[in-house]
């Protein structure tokens, strides 16, 4: 898996959270779409905007972030983004209570839990 890092560097502080969850929820009508992203995190901060992108693979994150992705994202905000492409070595599911390697549940190094 490939996790992609976006930053988007808006001026004047944070933005209102409801105006950023609104925008972000029309937003996904786009990237539900996106073959091959399992999930988008979108991200509000004091310094701007930006997502966390889990694609499947190298292949259809390079397809989504191509040339004219910067050029379509500044036409959306103004400001050109920044991107960094990382591996996803591994994973640690709180929620599930599990650790995976790509992309499958492998033995917790902490063991088994007993009640």
């Amino acid at each position: 898996m490939i996790i992609a890092f976006v930053e988007i560097p808006l001026p004047g502080g944070k933005r209102p959270h409801d105006s950023v969850v609104a925008q972000s929820v029309e937003a996904t009508k786009i990237f539900r779409e996106v073959p091959g992203l399992n999930r988008k995190y979108f991200l509000n901060s004091e310094t701007g905007g930006g997502g966390i992108y889990e694609f499947a693979s190298r292949a259809e994150a390079e397809a989504w972030f191509n040339d004219g992705w910067a050029d379509w994202m500044e036409g959306r905000f103004g400001v050109r983004p920044t991107l960094r492409l990382f591996d996803l070595a591994a994973l640690l599911d709180n929620e599930a209570g599990e650790v995976r390697v790509d992309g499958q549940a492998v033995p917790a190094p902490w063991g088994a839990e007993t009640d």
